[in-house]
């Protein structure tokens, strides 16, 4: 086993017996401690950035710094000097150490300062469009809007109920006979039988509400019943699931001309244009009487369609005047009162009007489609400023 002096170096390694001498047979107690501090401490406040003062410090205190040979050589000192000795180099030490501390510190700050001095960012940029100007009203809800607002300036209310419906106020309060063929499965979704033999239905239309409204509520009457109703038919013009506006007046002095008027100045407002071409034609509906289809007219150039020009015909509405049977049906004297109703398609008032082909695309969840056909939040319906956006 290889013998060890007192520094516990291998004195059978040459290498390191060797640097054990240079540093031991230096006279440690000759070096002046305050020149080393001095030239030390003003090459650090000298140091000009961070890697400069990593070369000062491994010069100093790193494995073979000066600060630490002359640690080393306190092994060759006698030992009444050692620890008067080990103590100032400590103390020259901590201060070199507290001296590199301070200027890496005042170092990173300038870089930092001048890195943020140098890096700017171009608040002229366009940002991220936010969810007030990304999110967009589906075209029902935007013409539901159209339609309350233009109904409102008419007088109207809003009337709701509900989706699911019983046979009472969905077809025998309507006078809808039970030969019917709304009645049948191929034209109505209805749900599984209940004990006392009876089938609720999802309504057919918004009719029920009238019903329910009249049962309610005294003349005088003016309402509208907007809302989804349900029916066996898909196609490009028609959905199982669509929605629907119908309107209820019910007075003691209501005729077929006060229904003309609103209806002409609903589709005026509505189309946006000073004049509409109408016809009425004699229909038949089970809850009026008489019962009349209305036909607006309208030209075609290409594939857009203008209301209120050209001498071609479209039907977009069903009406009539109310029949005695749905009034005696809710407990009011036909010989007392009377009054009008109407119903259209929202759905297919929003193809007219913005020039949608298909009506399936409206449930298809497209999200191109609602940003190609939807509407700002902001564009609010209003007849100063027009109901269309």
């Amino acid at each position: 086993m290889p013998r060890r002096d007192k520094g516990g170096h291998d004195k059978g390694d040459k290498g390191a017996w060797a640097t054990t001498l240079i540093i031991t047979m230096s006279k440690p107690e000759q070096i002046d401690l305050d020149k080393l501090e001095q030239e030390l401490l003003a090459a650090i406040e000298a140091a000009a950035d961070l890697r400069a003062l990593e070369q000062i410090r491994v010069g100093a205190v790193g494995k073979k710094g000066r600060i630490s040979g002359l640690m080393k050589g306190l092994g060759a000192l006698p030992p009444e000097q050692r620890k008067t000795y080990g103590q100032a180099v400590n103390a020259l030490k901590a201060k070199v150490m507290e001296a590199l501390e301070a200027r890496k510190e005042a170092l990173a700050q300038a870089e930092l300062d001048a890195r943020l001095a140098a890096e700017n960012a171009d608040i002229s940029l366009p940002v991220r469009p936010a969810p007030l100007l990304e999110g967009r009203l589906h075209p029902i809800s935007q013409v539901m809007d159209e339609l309350t607002e233009i109904f409102a300036d008419l007088g109207f209310s809003i009337a709701e109920g509900p989706d699911i419906e019983d046979d009472f106020h969905n077809f025998t309060a309507l006078n809808i006979p039970p030969e019917h063929p709304a009645r049948q499965e191929h034209d109505t979704f209805y749900f599984n039988e209940r004990q006392d033999g009876s089938r609720l239905v999802l309504r057919t239309h918004t009719s029920p509400v009238q019903i329910r409204t009249m049962m309610s509520t005294k003349p005088p009457i003016r309402i509208i019943a907007p809302g989804r109703v349900y029916r066996c038919d898909s196609d490009q013009t028609h959905t199982p699931m669509f929605h629907q506006v119908e309107g209820l007046v019910i007075d003691q002095e209501t005729h077929l001309g006060h229904l003309k008027w609103v209806l002409q100045e609903f589709c005026k407002a509505f189309f946006e244009v000073d004049s509409v071409k109408m016809r009425f034609r004699a229909s038949h509906f089970p809850f009026t009487e008489p019962s009349l289809e209305v036909d607006i007219g309208y030209a075609k150039q290409g594939n857009e369609i203008r209301i209120g020009e050209g001498d071609q015909w479209l039907e977009i509405l069903g009406c009539g005047m109310v029949h005695p049977n749905v009034l005696k049906n809710v407990g009011l004297d036909p010989a007392q009162y009377q009054g009008f109703a109407f119903g259209v398609g929202i759905d297919r008032l929003a193809m007219l009007k913005y020039g949608m082909p298909d009506l399936r695309a409206f449930f298809a969840a497209d999200l191109r489609w609602l940003k190609h056909y939807g509407f700002s939040m902001l564009d609010v319906p209003t007849l100063s400023g027009g109901v269309g956006a």
